[in-house]
């Protein structure tokens, strides 16, 4: 009986966890890290540790959009710019980012979606900026780092890869 309980312990926990594992994945470079327009910290950390914050949040971020293309497929990403909503303003002890619409974010980078057999199933290069970024629903990413940013990189992917998103 208890090797049964065991058995189907296992299973279950298998079964729970396979879904994750149907999914794309997604590879991220950052070219030439230190050229990007806007990646300034303000006085929340180094800018060592902010540049490393806001890229892990990203490939996450690009993780998680790749998740919704065919396990068959690989979204790699080459980012070649980014500057983030808002500007950092300098004069005062503290540096704070200060967020208005004319400091829109941006993310150049250039794309490639891949099957399985190597072939490039669709591929482009970008430079994805969103002028009216305050004037949407942010609802989703109200609390989230990086909420301009993840948004804009939504409204690109549902658009671009609208027929390869798998319904689950």
């Amino acid at each position: 009986m208890k090797k049964l309980l065991i058995v189907l312990v296992s299973a279950l926990s298998f079964l729970s966890v396979a879904p994750m594992t149907m999914a794309a994945e997604s590879e991220v470079t950052w070219t030439n890290p230190d050229d990007y327009r806007d990646m300034r910290p303000g006085n929340t950390s180094t800018r060592k540790k902010f540049q490393a914050h806001v890229f892990e949040e990203l490939e996450e971020h690009f993780a998680k959009l790749a998740a919704k293309l065919p396990e068959s497929q690989k979204l790699v990403i080459d980012v070649t710019d980014v500057d983030l909503a808002g500007d950092v303003r300098i004069g005062t002890m503290n540096e704070i980012r200060i967020v208005k619409d004319i400091y829109h974010p941006r993310i150049e980078f250039s794309y490639k979606l891949v099957n399985a057999d190597g072939s490039v199933a669709t591929e482009d290069a970008l430079n994805l900026k969103d002028m009216g970024f305050l004037q949407g629903s942010l609802m989703r990413y109200r609390n989230d780092t990086l909420g301009y940013e993840k948004k804009m990189l939504d409204d690109w992917f549902n658009k671009t890869f609208k027929a390869q998103i798998v319904k689950k």
